[in-house]
């Protein structure tokens, strides 16, 4: 797992660069058969390869020397916490041609890029379908540190998959409302996200194919494995997200 990021970077022809951190990397198949390689940094921060393009998500510099990654086609911000929004990352992995989406909160603070709110769409990257979705705090006292309305989670659409990155939630019923996912990432992270009990029943309410925890810290996370593997046919994969 270790050398699959930087052989990936060597094919495209960025070998220079991919000498750098040996992130753990998941390759899937879109149904056209095109790659979208995701690459695992830490706690909410990943990169999705697909057709030639990459999308980093809540890049933080705590989390990586993000001078080692190729420039981002895309840069995609759930909200403006700053273990997900970190202005020397985002500044780092652009480019000029970079598109910048995130919520209203973080957009302010950057002072650029397109804003998505709760139930937007729009195609980033000439043929990739995003998604804003909700993502807040449901327990009475913790709704302080992600109220509703404010962040975003996103939905993915690339040629057909359709991968999940749920940002900073609960087990919100607007789960129940997703659609055919492909691949999720959910937050296991007590006060700030959910519980593994939590996060059990989120996946339940939407059935994704591939699940990874992450944004979960000291959380017993294998814990979910066990919630999940009596009554779903959801595959629980777990890599270093703390």
């Amino acid at each position: 797992m270790k050398k699959k990021l930087m052989m990936f970077l060597c094919a495209i022809g960025i070998g220079s660069i991919a000498s750098a951190e040996p992130y753990e990397t998941d390759t899937f198949k879109t149904k056209n058969n095109k790659t979208v390689v995701i690459t695992f940094i830490k706690h909410g921060s990943l990169m999705l390869t697909y057709d030639g393009k990459f999308i980093q998500i809540d890049p933080v510099s705590q989390f990586a020397d993000y001078t080692t990654f190729p420039k981002a086609d895309a840069v995609l911000i759930t909200h403006e916490h700053p273990d997900h929004l970190d202005l020397k990352a985002i500044q780092t992995v652009s480019k000029k041609t970079t598109e910048l989406v995130a919520n209203e909160a973080s957009q302010k603070k950057i002072r650029k890029g397109k804003v998505m709110k709760n139930g937007d769409q729009m195609t980033i990257l000439n043929d990739v379908l995003l998604e804003a979705v909700p993502a807040y705090n449901t327990t009475p006292e913790n709704k302080m540190y992600h109220p509703r309305y404010r962040d975003n989670g996103y939905i993915l659409t690339l040629d057909g998959l359709r991968i999940y990155v749920a940002g900073d939630t609960e087990d919100i019923p607007e789960m129940k409302e997703l659609k055919d996912i492909d691949v999720a990432f959910l937050p296991v992270n007590q006060p700030y996200t959910m519980t593994v009990k939590q996060a059990a029943n989120a996946a339940r309410m939407f059935s994704p194919k591939v699940l990874y925890p992450y944004h979960y810290s000291t959380t017993a996370i294998n814990e979910l494995k066990n919630e999940l593997k009596c009554d779903t046919d959801i595959e629980v994969r777990i890599r270093q997200m703390q």
